[in-house]
C-alpha cells in the first residue's frame, strides 16, 4: 500500500520534500500557514490545503523552524493529536530540542500515534534530489512502516536509538560542522599568510586526518567560489548551536570548547546576520589573512 502523506511546512526544505515525495509516485499534500508558501507548491503540482484543512494521512511529516513550532502543530493548531488519525505517524525532519522531542513523542503514543524524529542534512538541494541524509530516533517498526518515504527522501539512513536521538546526534554533527568551519578557515588563513595558496592547504589537508566534509565540501563549494548559496542560515546554525548548548548544560556535561564556538557564532552578529548563508563565518577569518591582522 501506497503511504500518504501531508507535508506540513513548505519552505525550501519541505517544499523540495513534498516535490520530491510526489515525483516518487506517494499521495502528498501540502501544508503552510504562508498563502504564498501554499501557492508555489500549488504551481508545481502539488496538491495545498490551510493548517486548518489537513486530510487523514499515514504520515505526517514536519519541516518547521524550532521546537516551539512543532510543539504547537502537535498540540495546538492544528492539533494532530486529535486530528492524525490512529496509527499514523509523526515524523519530525525538524531540527528540534532532543528534551522537547522526547517529550512530544510521549504524548504522540499516549495519543495511539506513532512518532519518528528524522532530521536531515543535504539542505534544499538534497531535498530536491532525494539525497537527504537522515538521522533517525525511533522505534524498528515504525521505520520499517514508512522505509519506502524515507528510500525515496534519502541516499542514507542511519538508525541511531529511540525517540530523541535523531535529534541529539543531529545537534552533534552541528556542533562539529560548525567548529570544523571554524577551524579550517583559521588553518587555511594560516597557510596563506604563510604564502600557501588556500586551493593547495585545502589539498594537502583532504590527503590527511584533519579533513572534514566543510574541508572537501564546504570551502571548495560555498567559501573560496564566493557563491554561499547553500541554502542554510547562519541564523539557523546559530539556533543549533544554542540547543546544543542546552542539552549539553541539562546533562551537566563542562561546555569547554562547545561555549566558544557558540561565543565565536555570535560574536559578529553586526556583521553576519542570520539571514546571510552560514558559510559566511569564514569570510573574516579569511580576511585577516590577506589584511595583515592576525587570525582569530
Amino acid at each position: 500500500m501506497s503511504l500518504t502523506i501531508t507535508v506540513i511546512g513548505l519552505g525550501q526544505m519541505g517544499g523540495n520534500m513534498a516535490l520530491t515525495l510526489k515525483a516518487a509516485g506517494f499521495d502528498v499534500t501540502g501544508s503552510d500557514v504562508f498563502e504564498q508558501a501554499r501557492a508555489r507548491l500549488a504551481a508545481q503540482g502539488v496538491a495545498v490545503v490551510a493548517p486548518d484543512k489537513l486530510p487523514q494521512s499515514d504520515v505526517y511529516l514536519l519541516s518547521l523552524p524550532t521546537s516551539a513550532h512543532v510543539r504547537e502543530v502537535i498540540e495546538q493548531s492544528p492539533g494532530l493529536l486529535n486530528l492524525a488519525p490512529k496509527g499514523s505517524v509523526i515524523v519530525d525532519t525538524s531540527t528540534s530540542d532532543p528534551a522537547v522531542s522526547r517529550e512530544l513523542a510521549k504524548k504522540v503514543a499516549a495519543a495511539g500515534l506513532l512518532w519518528l524524529d528524522a532530521p536531515v542534512s543535504g539542505g534544499p538541494k538534497g531535498a530536491a534530489n532525494g539525497t537527504l541524509g537522515m538521522l533517525l530516533g525511533g522505534e524498528d517498526t515504525t521505520i520499517e512502516w514508512v522505509a519506502p518515504m524515507l528510500e525515496a527522501m534519502s541516499a542514507k539512513c542511519t538508525h541511531v536509538g529511540g525517540p530523541g536521538s535523531g535529534h541529539v546526534v543531529k545537534l552533534a554533527n552541528n556542533y562539529l560542522c560548525a567548529a570544523h568551519l571554524l577551524t579550517t578557515a583559521e588553518a587555511v588563513a594560516m597557510a596563506v599568510k604563510a604564502g600557501v595558496a588556500p586551493e593547495a592547504c585545502l589539498a594537502g589537508i583532504n590527503s590527511g586526518s584533519g579533513r572534514s566534509a566543510v574541508s572537501e565540501v564546504n570551502f571548495p563549494e560555498w567559501v573560496l567560489s564566493e557563491r554561499f548559496d547553500s541554502g542554510f542560515t547562519t541564523g539557523l546554525m546559530r539556533k543549533d548551536l544554542r540547543l546544543a548548548r542546552e542539552a549539553a548544560q541539562q546533562l551537566g556535561i563542562p561546555l569547554g570548547l562547545l561555549q566558544t564556538v557558540v561565543d565565536m557564532w555570535h560574536s559578529d552578529a553586526e556583521q553576519l546576520g542570520d539571514s546571510d548563508d552560514f558559510n559566511h563565518i569564514a569570510t573574516p577569518i579569511l580576511a585577516r589573512a590577506t589584511q595583515g591582522g592576525a587570525s582569530a
